[in-house]
């Protein structure tokens, strides 16, 4: 949806406040894409904050659909996104303190790009079905969350290769 700020970059003490319904269903990013299974109202509050410049605020929450990071078991991760951001007209240069957006098309803001971009900024680092996943097997892949599989996942430290050489050199059989 494109919101037009034409009349809050224009007129000085301007303020606009809109709730937007997030149309996109799906969230696509290089890391794959992810289902929105439950999502709030986008709540903006446009002001002027001089000419040709706009303070962008505003929430919503959504909930997105992601495999953990270590058992790729699929789980619900909620965000909640708080943003303050500012929106500068054409040819206005951006000052090295501003957090900038670009808008389309002369003053219209695309608000499906700029929650897509807010997600991407507080997309979690990792997302663990729960604190103290066990993750994977890396010998037979079983999901070590369910059950134990026995394994010997012993890994030996590699700098100590040659020390273990030479034993086995000198081992008497």
């Amino acid at each position: 949806m494109l919101v037009n700020l034409s009349d809050v970059m224009t007129v000085e003490g301007m303020r606009l406040e809109k709730e937007v319904p997030l149309e996109m269903s799906c969230f696509e990013s290089g890391a794959g894409k992810f289902e929105i299974t439950d999502r709030t109202p986008v709540t903006f509050l446009f002001a002027n904050a001089g000419p040709g410049k706009a303070d962008i605020r505003g929430n919503m929450q959504l909930t997105v659909m992601a495999c953990c990071d270590r058992c790729l078991t699929e789980v619900p991760v909620s965000l909640r996104l708080t943003f303050e951001r500012k929106a500068l007209a054409p040819g206005i240069k951006p000052s090295e303190t501003d957090d900038e957006v670009s808008l389309t098309d002369g003053y219209q803001l695309d608000t499906e790009d700029f929650i897509h971009n807010e997600i991407l900024m507080n997309w979690p680092a990792k997302i663990l079905c729960k604190e103290d996943c066990k993750g994977i097997c890396p010998v037979c892949g079983q999901n070590r969350n369910r059950e134990d599989c026995g394994c010997d996942t012993f890994v030996p430290d590699p700098r100590m290769a040659v020390i273990q050489d030479i034993f086995n050199k000198n081992k008497e059989v």
